[in-house]
């Protein structure tokens, strides 16, 4: 029965470990494309300047240079809707889109206008039946809007769209950078929106521009040049616009930019050069609090120049199209390069994700238009986006964060796992290193020296707390235990103090008192003494608290912390420890006192025989024949620290750092699966790697315990001579 016990306790981990990891491999899977399908351009014949498809792939827009706009279905190429944009007396010299979400796209012409449209898509269910009515809208009102009064041809061109209106920027071929900006205001007796146009002419960067762009918060102009140089643009205040930053972004001195976008946010900026190299930048501010350009990554280079670049609708990868015929897909946070393929024997043109990720468009120099399906559900997750430190947007250095969600649609996942295995172990730290010296001394204490009638109370009292709800030690240490020791802080290092001392000098004069005092308490019965001192010093610690933070602190021992430099909080490690520990104590004490009182009694009394005091026999037998189980009980109370979720969940903060400072708290694996696998999609990415993470404490206790095994057998065939 034991056997089969011992084997179902196997196959149970097993099954559990098989459960996890099938949970996870998803994200080890590759991204790839599925069979392709290509069709002729369909309406116009005019070269392509932009493709894009709607989200449920039933419908996707073709931007041509002659003006022309087609709607048309990507799977299969029928032709939906042809539109013409009125480009006056205009020829198309240049286009632009913005951000994808934004649906917008702005045609350059050779007379200094521009002309800015929007593709649009109407869902509708008639007989419930989902129903895709593309359309084509002017969102400035007019067909074509004035850039350049001069009417300059404008070779480059930008376009974006943000919370205060529209943006054009503009390269003329006389060598002006120009932007112009569209506000709109809403009447409150019509309600109808009307555009505040302002024109500003920024300092023209050294060399030729081949690509703008406007991010969407309508303060950072980038201006990429025919030299390999990315110059940044302050145009927080268009009117007196600086050039803040310019950058050589080409690692060859012949490279030019030739492609350039933002990622989703307008945050990071994927550059493509004419040697075929990817990287992505941001700003990062430097002491002077003025951004800088600053090289995040690199990612596989491609074997050809660099024509076409899409960023996704929802995160942060890119499709990348080079003049070999190559298509890419890489990720920014992960720094992953997923595939890198050739689908074309010509130059590729133009490249489109579709807004689910699910499928790709791309045109090349056949005069079709090709599309395939793609899997890449799980692009975030790599070795160097898990354990690596990474550098998130927004921040002025790579770091190890965890920060799964945010209330904003461009946020960047930040999934590293350092922070929650760091804490996993600090908890278990802290609360081991409360735990171990009170549970495995009472134990060693309770076994050897207490009377029999007293270990009868002592034994099953200990035992009894080890059947107390964790939720409830954990209630207790987050809103009573928590803001006590905030309030006397003095009294809690204190009692740490104060206490051992205390009990050692209440021993000291016990053993010095009269044999009569001494006689009164029958022998084993000593450690009742210590009760009245233990009360007595909690007593006094506590009362002399605001005295003590008046004397040496100024009033505040929390301010003191903050004025030398450490950050206390209020649920920190040293509460979850001492919780902790509350909690571990007994399986440590039950497994070691079991342990020490079931050494042989003939050793224990040969070595008095011999003339060794009790605690020369404690030391040289005891502990050394009972080391196995003290080790065991050890070990197990580790995982049982490891693996506790009530209370560091209650008691810690949840706040995912990575250190071992003791008045801070911290986010442990187990504590995180708890929180958020309610709010996690289920097979999302952060829905597998919760599962993940739930792999890697497995690992931990599995470690733990194996370690723990093979020390105790080694113990145990080291003293079983004894």
């Amino acid at each position: 029965m034991v056997s089969v016990a011992g084997y179902g306790v196997v196959f149970s981990l097993a099954l559990i470990f098989i459960f996890l990891f099938i949970e996870v491999v998803p994200l080890l899977r590759n991204a790839s494309l599925g069979t392709t399908v290509s069709y002729q351009n369909p309406g116009s014949e005019a070269p392509n300047l932009y493709i894009a498809s709607e989200r449920y792939q039933e419908a996707a827009v073709r931007f041509a240079e002659d003006g022309s706009v087609v709607f048309f279905n990507p799977t299969d190429g029928r032709l939906l809707q042809d539109h013409t944009v009125n480009l006056g007396d205009g020829n198309v010299v240049s286009s632009a889109s913005g951000e994808p979400r934004t649906r917008l796209v702005a045609y350059g012409l050779d007379n200094g206008r521009a002309a800015v449209v929007r593709h649009e898509y109407d869902l509708t269910y008639p007989d419930d039946v989902r129903l895709v009515t593309p359309r084509l809208s002017l969102p400035l009102d007019a067909d074509t809007v004035e850039i350049d009064p001069q009417g300059s041809p404008l070779n480059v061109i930008a376009v974006q769209e943000g919370g205060t209106g529209i943006a054009v920027g503009a390269a003329t071929a006389d060598g002006r950078l120009l932007l112009t900006r569209y506000t709109s205001r809403r009447s409150f007796l019509t309600g109808e929106t009307e555009f505040v146009r302002s024109s500003y002419e920024l300092p023209p960067p050294p060399a030729a521009p081949t690509r703008i762009l406007i991010d969407i918060t309508m303060r950072i102009l980038l201006v990429g040049d025919a030299q390999g140089f990315l110059h940044y643009y302050d145009i927080s205040n268009p009117a007196q616009a600086q050039l803040r930053d310019s950058v050589r972004v080409m690692q060859d001195d012949a490279a030019s930019v030739t492609a350039m976008e933002y990622l989703l946010g307008t945050v990071s900026v994927i550059v493509g050069g004419s040697d075929g190299s990817v990287a992505q930048y941001f700003l990062v501010r430097d002491e002077d609090n003025i951004g800088r350009i600053t090289r995040i990554r690199e990612f596989r280079q491609h074997p050809g120049m660099i024509t076409a670049i899409f960023p996704e609708f929802g995160r942060k990868g890119f499709l990348v199209g080079d003049a070999a015929g190559n298509l890419g897909l890489h990720y920014g946070t992960s720094a992953s390069t997923l595939f890198i393929k050739q689908v074309s024997d010509q130059p590729i043109v133009n490249v489109a994700l579709t807004p689910r990720n699910d499928g790709v468009l791309w045109t090349d120099g056949t005069g079709q238009i090709h599309y395939a399906s793609l899997w890449n559900r799980h692009p975030e997750s790599s070795f160097s986006a898990l354990w690596n430190k990474v550098w998130y947007e927004g921040r002025s250095a790579p770091d190890y964060v965890w920060q799964s969600s945010s209330a904003t649609d461009e946020f960047e996942p930040k999934f590293s796992l350092v922070p929650l295995s760091v804490g996993t172990l600090k908890a278990a730290f802290y609360a081991m290193l409360f735990a171990m010296p009170l549970a495995i001394f009472g134990a060693i204490y309770t076994a050897y020296f207490m009377s029999p009638k007293m270990r009868g109370l002592v034994k099953p009292t200990i035992e009894v707390m080890e059947a107390l709800p964790t939720v409830i030690l954990g209630f207790l240490a987050g809103l009573w235990m928590a803001p006590f020791i905030e309030s006397h802080l003095p009294a809690a290092f204190s009692i740490f103090v104060l206490l051992p001392l205390f009990m050692l000098l209440t021993a000291f004069a016990w053993s010095k008192a009269p044999g009569a005092l001494r006689h009164l308490i029958p022998a084993g019965w000593e450690a009742a003494i210590l009760i009245p001192v233990v009360l007595f010093t909690g007593w006094l610690c506590v009362t002399m608290s605001p005295l003590v933070e008046i004397w040496f602190f100024d009033g505040s021992m929390r301010q003191w912390f903050t004025d030398v430099g450490i950050t206390y909080d209020q649920r920190n490690a040293m509460v979850v420890g001492i919780a902790m520990g509350f909690a571990v104590i007994p399986t440590i004490f039950s497994i070691a006192e079991d342990a020490v009182f079931n050494v042989p009694k003939h050793l224990t009394q040969g070595s008095l025989a011999l003339g060794a005091t009790p605690w020369q026999t404690v030391v040289g037998v005891v502990i050394l024949t009972a080391s196995p189980g003290i080790f065991s009980a050890v070990m197990i109370g580790f995982g049982r620290a490891v693996g506790e979720t009530m209370i560091v969940l209650m008691a810690t903060g949840n706040s995912p750092v990575v250190n071992f400072n003791i008045f801070e708290g911290m986010r442990t694996l187990s504590a995180n699966i708890a929180v958020e696998m309610p709010e996690a999609a289920v097979g999302g990415s952060h829905y597998r790697l919760l599962f993940l993470a739930a792999l890697v404490l497995f690992g931990f206790t599995f470690i733990l315990n194996t370690i723990a095994e093979v020390v105790r057998q080694r113990l145990r065939a080291k003293y079983s001579s004894l």
